[in-house]
């Protein structure tokens, strides 16, 4: 049984939307699967019940109609939050995001609100291959008037989904799935009503910055301890919301380390570690003893194989091998043999909860 002091990222994007109805009793949540008996991976679990079948209720496979529902309820007034299983399915309704709710408040001269946030979720595991484990996160960011959260652990996820959902703007929220499980203490909640922060520092060090979002943070601090095994000490710094004029904290790390790695989970060109590289590279110039590396996936899709996928996703070992490499610094081959040895999962699952595709 879980000890009551904890909980979980699913709890607490859960707690999140119950609170955000609570709050406003015009809100409107639906999505495929919202009211199964699984309730999207324990996310929309109780929100029927709850709020009865008018305020949350499932939806059919048709992403693009029900986008542009959303679209339309959210222009008459209604606060609402859509869930798309997949952010792959919700391609199909790429016009209704981009053309329609991105672009209501600039055309109307800031007289029209579109309080819409739309739940994508990704990730990946048990061969879900090119169709199934994109982060397509670059494609939002690059649309001006879409605010895009990319959140990465337990104790913040419920403020940045509640700041999202409370948003008057479009907002898209891109979780990815293995975080879900993922568990802290409940006294390390703070106010979900609050201003919730774009950029945080989870560790500091003067030697390196280790940039990261999503899944990555969680990569990029278990590479921080490697990292200080080896006798360098890192800043780990998260980027959840992906929109330049909140990036200084990044811009003062780089200043003081002078060095840095940005890791994505998502595909290495034209991707956001790229667009932090660049601003990095603007901002920071002067301070840089070294040309900033990115990490990300390789630039053809993701494979279903399992024996395609070992090498596919940059992990913990990836980022110390390559911080340890720019250093011109050998591991000693004692420790290069035992990284990442202590990890009994395979690698293309997060852990024993993980069970099949959906």
């Amino acid at each position: 049984m879980q000890n009551k002091a904890m909980t979980t990222f699913a709890e607490q994007v859960n707690r999140a939307q119950h609170e955000a109805m609570k709050a406003d009793p015009g809100m409107l949540v639906f999505g495929l699967g919202l009211t199964d008996p699984k309730g999207i991976f324990g996310t929309t679990s109780g929100l029927g019940e709850a709020f009865g079948e008018q305020r949350a209720f499932d939806m059919p496979t048709a992403e693009n109609g029900m986008t542009g529902i959303a679209v339309g309820a959210a222009l008459a007034g209604s606060r609402v939050l859509m869930t798309h299983q997949r952010l792959d399915f919700f391609l199909l309704a790429m016009d209704q995001l981009v053309n329609n709710a991105a672009k209501w408040h600039y055309m109307f001269n800031g007289q029209m609100k579109v309080p819409l946030t739309i739940r994508l979720i990704i990730g990946r595991g048990w061969g879900q291959g090119p169709t199934h484990a994109q982060n397509l996160q670059s494609w939002f960011a690059h649309i001006p008037g879409l605010k895009v959260i990319v959140p990465s652990t337990t104790d913040a996820v419920a403020n940045q989904l509640y700041s999202a959902i409370m948003d008057d703007s479009p907002v898209i929220f891109i979780e990815h799935r293995w975080l879900h499980q993922q568990q802290c203490e409940q006294a390390r909640i703070g106010d979900i009503t609050a201003k919730p922060q774009s950029v945080r520092i989870h560790r500091t060090g003067t030697d390196f910055t280790i940039v990261a979002n999503s899944y990555m943070v969680l990569e990029a601090l278990v590479a921080a301890k490697q990292l200080s095994a080896l006798g360098v000490e890192t800043d780990v710094v998260e980027t959840s919301e992906l929109e330049p004029a909140t990036w200084q904290p990044v811009y003062d790390s780089v200043s003081k380390t002078g060095r840095v790695i940005i890791c994505d989970s998502a595909h290495t060109s034209f991707s956001v570690a790229s667009e932090i590289m660049c601003s990095v590279t603007e901002k920071c110039f002067g301070s840089l003893k070294q040309v900033p590396i990115r990490m990300g996936l390789p630039d053809y899709p993701e494979p279903t194989s399992i024996a395609l996928t070992k090498h596919f996703y940059p992990t913990a070992d990836s980022i110390t091998k390559m911080v340890m490499s720019s250093l011109q610094r050998e591991i000693p081959k004692s420790v290069y043999q035992n990284i990442g040895n202590d990890r009994t999962r395979p690698h293309d699952v997060p852990g024993e909860w993980f069970k099949g595709p959906f």
